[in-house]
Order: C-alpha cells, then sequence, then structure tokens
C-alpha cells in the first residue's frame, strides 16, 4: 500500500503541489483515495504473502517435517485455506460498500477544494478549462491570499458548435468563492470584450462582431463538474465506481434501455430520411388494387397491347433504363447526395453513441470487477502458496521477484482485457474474469505439482524430449559446419 500510495502521489502531483494545502488535506485525500488501491494491492499482497510464508517452510524442511507426520500438504493448507475464503468474502463487501463510498468523499473533496482555492484550477502561463462553462484562461501571475488576484487575463469561449467567438481580456483579475455554493466567480477588471455574432444571412460576406471596453465584467463559472474525470451519465451525480452492486444493476437496466431507444430511434430517423419507407408503402398488401391485373382480367382485347407495352423490372439497371439520360445524372446525383447526407449524419452520431456505450460498458465492468476481485485473491492463493513450496525460497529476494513477475502479467492482462471491453469489442463478463481464468490453470498446476513433490518442469523430461533432442542436434550440426567453414 504504501508504494502504491507513492504512485498516487505522482499521479496528482500536478493537483498537490505547490498549491498552498496544508497537510491535512493532503492526507484526507490520500486516505480516502487509498480503497480505490485495494484492487491491485490486495491480489499482490496474497499473491507474495503465500509465495514468502510457504517458501520459507519448505526451506526450512517445516514440510518434510508434517509429512514426516501424516500431515499432507492439503491439510497443511487448510487453514490458510478456510482464512482465504472469509478474506474473499470481505472483500467483496469492502468493494461493494466501502470503495464506492470513499470514491464519493474522495470526489467531493477534490471538488471541495476546487471550490475552497478556486486558484487550483488555473495554471500560470498556460490555458486551463474551468468548470463546464466552455471556457479557457491564462493568467500570467497568480498572486495574494490563496492565489485569489491575477493578472493579464486571457479567456476564450466558446459557443453550443464548439466555435471560438468570444475573446476577454483584462489586466486584473480575482477569484471569488464559498464552500456552501458550487459557483465561482471571476471579477475582471480594466479590460475588453470581443464577440463574433452568427448572421442570419449565410450569403452575408460581412460578419457582424460586438466589442466593448470595460472596468469591471464578472463571469458566474459552474464548478459542479470540475475534476470530474470519470464518464458520467447526463442526468446523474454518481459515477460507476461510486454504485454498489444493487445500484449498478439498476443503472445498467436503465442504461441499457435508453440505449436500445437512443439507437432505435436514430435507426428509424435514418431510414424514414433515405425515402425506402415510400418505395415500400404498398409491398405485401393485398388489398391495395392492381391497375394492370384488373385490366387484364376484365379486357381481353387490351392484354396484347399490356404485354406489349409492361416491362419486367428485374434489377436497378431496369429501373433506370426507362429514364433519359439528363434523367438518370439527376437520379444519380440525388442518390449520392442522399447517401453522403446519410453517412454524415452517421459519423456525427458515431461519438456520441460510442460515448454512452462506453458508459454502459463501464458500468457492466464495474459490477463484474466487484466478484472477479474476491475470486482473484483466492485464485492467487492457489498460484503462490504451491509455487513457495516448490521453490522453497523464502525470504523478500527471489519470491518477490516471482510474485511481482505473475502479478504483472495477471495485471496487465486485466488492463487490456478492460481496454477491449469498454468500447465494447468483448463482452464485459471476459474482461473481468479473463485475469483469473488465466491463472486458475496455473494454480491447479502448481498444486498438483507441489502434492507430488515435483518442481514445475522437470529438466530431465525436457532434456530427453525428441523436440529438444532433434533442436539440439541441429544446433550441434550448425555449429560443426561452421567450424570447418572457418577453418
Amino acid at each position: 500500500m504504501f508504494i502504491f500510495v507513492f504512485q498516487t502521489i505522482w499521479m496528482f502531483i500536478d493537483e498537490l503541489a505547490g498549491k498552498g494545502l496544508d497537510l491535512i488535506i493532503i492526507g484526507k485525500f490520500l486516505f480516502y483515495f487509498m480503497p480505490n488501491l485495494v484492487p491491485q494491492v490486495l491480489p499482490l499482497t496474497v499473491l507474495l504473502a503465500s509465495i514468502m510464508t510457504f517458501g520459507a517452510f519448505a526451506e526450512n524442511y517445516e514440510f518434510a517435517a508434517m509429512k514426516a507426520s501424516g500431515i499432507s500438504l492439503q491439510r497443511a493448507m487448510r487453514p490458510l485455506i478456510i482464512f482465504i475464503i472469509l478474506l474473499a468474502i470481505g472483500t467483496f463487501f469492502f468493494a461493494n460498500n466501502v470503495i464506492p463510498a470513499a470514491e464519493y468523499k474522495s470526489f467531493n473533496l477534490r471538488r471541495n477544494i476546487a471550490q475552497v482555492k478556486p486558484a487550483l484550477a488555473i495554471t500560470e502561463g498556460v490555458f486551463s478549462d474551468i468548470g463546464d462553462s466552455n471556457m479557457n484562461i491564462k493568467v500570467d501571475d497568480k498572486y495574494g491570499d490563496n492565489d485569489r488576484l491575477l493578472k493579464t487575463i486571457t479567456i476564450h469561449k466558446t459557443n453550443a458548435s464548439g466555435d471560438n467567438t468570444t475573446v476577454i481580456k483584462a489586466k486584473e483579475g480575482e477569484l471569488l468563492s464559498s464552500e456552501k455554493s458550487s459557483i465561482l466567480q471571476l471579477v475582471l477588471k480594466d479590460g475588453n470584450y470581443y464577440e463574433d455574432i452568427q448572421s442570419k444571412n449565410k450569403r452575408d460576406r460581412k460578419l457582424p462582431h460586438a466589442k466593448a471596453n470595460f472596468e469591471t465584467y464578472t463571469i458566474n463559472v459552474d464548478l459542479s463538474k470540475l475534476n470530474n474525470q470519470d464518464l458520467e451519465e447526463e442526468n446523474g451525480v454518481n459515477t460507476h465506481k461510486m454504485l454498489t452492486v444493487m445500484e449498478l444493476r439498476s443503472t445498467i437496466d436503465t442504461l441499457k434501455k435508453e440505449n436500445k431507444k437512443l439507437i432505435t430511434d436514430f435507426g428509424e430517423s435514418i431510414y424514414k430520411r433515405s425515402g425506402i419507407i415510400y418505395l415500400n408503402k404498398f409491398v405485401n398488401k393485398p388489398d391495395v388494387p392492381d391497375p394492370v391485373k384488373d385490366s387484364l382480367d376484365t379486357d381481353e382485347i387490351r392484354n396484347e397491347e399490356i404485354k406489349k407495352d409492361t416491362v419486367v423490372i428485374n434489377s436497378t439497371q431496369d429501373i433506370i433504363a426507362l429514364y433519359d439520360d439528363y434523367k438518370r445524372v439527376q437520379l444519380f446525383e440525388y442518390a449520392l447526395n442522399n447517401v453522403s447526407n446519410t453517412v454524415t449524419t452517421i459519423e456525427g452520431k458515431k461519438i456520441f453513441l460510442n460515448n454512452k456505450t462506453k458508459i454502459y460498458m463501464l458500468h457492466r465492468l464495474a459490477l463484474n470487477d466487484k466478484f472477479a476481485l474476491a475470486f482473484g485473491c483466492v485464485i492467487l492463493f492457489f498460484v503462490g502458496a504451491p509455487l513457495g513450496a516448490i521453490i522453497r525460497k523464502g525470504g523478500i529476494g527471489l519470491p518477490m521477484v516471482i510474485a511481482i513477475v505473475l502479478f504483472l502479467v495477471y495485471h496487465f492482462i486485466g488492463i487490456f482485457a478492460k481496454n477491449y471491453a469498454e468500447d465494447g469489442s468483448i463482452p464485459p463478463f471476459v474482461g473481468s474474469w479473463l485475469a483469473t481464468s488465466i491463472m486458475l490453470p496455473l494454480g491447479v498446476l502448481f498444486t498438483r505439482r507441489a502434492t507430488a513433490d515435483k518442481a514445475v518442469m522437470s529438466m530431465d523430461r525436457l532434456f530427453s524430449n525428441k523436440l529438444f533432442q532433434k533442436i539440439s542436434g541441429f544446433i550441434k550440426v550448425k555449429k560443426n559446419f561452421f567450424k570447418q567453414d572457418n577453418n
């Protein structure tokens, strides 16, 4: 935990260092953030402790004494197996109750720090985002109590389309906020204001604009979403890390219905815009009268004339052949424009739909992670304990190296699987359980080898393997050939 806490400090060094925070606030932040490190720390701890303990037993011939007394390895492991199962149950309740509460506390603490010390959100010399106001601000200098006073301020504001339409410059400024309010007031002094105004007439080459000079100008900024780096629901306050199992299941059902409705409505909109709905209007409707069929049934004289004039349409080329050349060009242009507009609409909606899918997948991952963490501790114990009995080394040397290597394999497999699961490439269940399922065969293998008092890999069997002998013979032949060639 000590090592991972230092890693956390490096992750948030930009937010904590040089901001005028006292040690109590930093200590609270680390205390609230520590439960989030348990999913990373606990599996490594179980693996390392089991390898070191059983390695020390084997190194000091404790297992030999147990076997001489008629105590098998499984019987020696029985108390620890019970302990690990209880630890797994406790880990599940910890992940289900403590971690969401700690995440909520950590999130609120960061927001409160930004409200009490709003200057933390602004970095000197670079443009910084503030709140949810589509506003970037750059200051040359911060000074005074809690860095509330600013010098040489430049602000860029964007409209709903993301265009930079407003520029505000001021010589001085001041930040005003309150713990009871989520609104930050930025009071600017001695500056000027410039804004591009969208013209209603698109052909107008002269773009209208507004500019003004001011002595004092106040901007209110909403800090309710400041420092929120997790994907959230549009109308929600809690992220996926702040929810329990029951809350996650309810949220997942809601998100699933909303996403399904969103995609269905979008698909129907595209279908209607394509015009196909009008072509299929009378398809498979026997009640619709067919004038050609009626004329054939009622008028024998017109039968031959209709056969001569009727064109049997079997493909799109037959339809195009009915029109003149200039109308064909118009049809193709209309079709190309229709397809182009549809593709543009889909591309514009793609990012929004992917974001919705990612939020849904993150909630499903969070639900599976709570169970996978508990089972992961049990599986890694059955990997570490037999492996320690096999290598017969205790202490912090070789056991720590082996534990770190195995944990890195376990950890990186989990990271890659979750990254693929976030965008829907693989199911979230696979993303959460892949690393644990890969470690399960290793636990079974090591337990069987340790029970039989065998090494992980028999070198005699390896050297006697036919494939190994062929490779060794091939290397010897090549070695002798190069020796003769050099001579």
